[in-house]
């Protein structure tokens, strides 16, 4: 393995605190291409992948998630961007195909320099009557369920130090 890889996921720290600057279109496009290019179960690329810089979608959304969350506060950090996964409900391995494509982008974010966190809620919002209004606006199917959603922007500040990994994390059995 390439050291430099492995720096990359060791490196990689959710961001909570982003700048109010919007990251560049080639920058996005090079993270949500990273999410196309993750594993998928049967190789079906079930994901659907929605990128929303749109302030007051962006809003909407925040709203959303925070009422299921039970807070006023915005669980995106008000991050510039936010990155939802979407996978049809009667996919093979939704949550398993979502989260590789929600993780391949992540570590694509970081390698540019740019700070994510997965945030989560997704599956209630989208199960909403408002939800299903979203999806059908963008020209989604409303029978899709969210999987997880990134904060995407340029972080503000300095990421937080690894925990150490717990002693007994792995196994090796011969």
């Amino acid at each position: 393995m390439k050291t430099e890889f492995l720096q990359m996921i060791k490196t990689r720290r959710s961001c909570r605190k982003y700048k109010a600057e919007q990251i560049t279109d080639e920058e996005l496009k090079a993270v949500l291409e990273a999410g196309t290019y993750a594993p998928t179960s049967r190789g079906m690329q079930a994901p659907y992948i929605v990128a929303v810089q749109n302030e007051s979608q962006r809003r909407q959304l925040a709203e959303m998630n925070a009422r299921v969350m039970g807070v006023t506060s915005n669980p995106y950090y008000d991050a510039p961007t936010y990155v939802l996964v979407l996978v049809p409900g009667d996919a093979n391995n939704p949550v398993q195909d979502g989260s590789c494509v929600l993780e391949n982008m992540m570590l694509a974010a970081h390698a540019l320099g740019l700070g994510s966190c997965w945030i989560h809620r997704e599956r209630e919002m989208f199960s909403t009557p408002e939800g299903k209004e979203l999806m059908k606006s963008w020209g989604l199917p409303d029978s899709l369920i969210g999987i997880g959603a990134l904060a995407l922007g340029y972080p503000e500040g300095e990421p937080a130090q690894p925990k150490p990994r717990k002693p007994d994390y792995y196994r090796i059995i011969k």
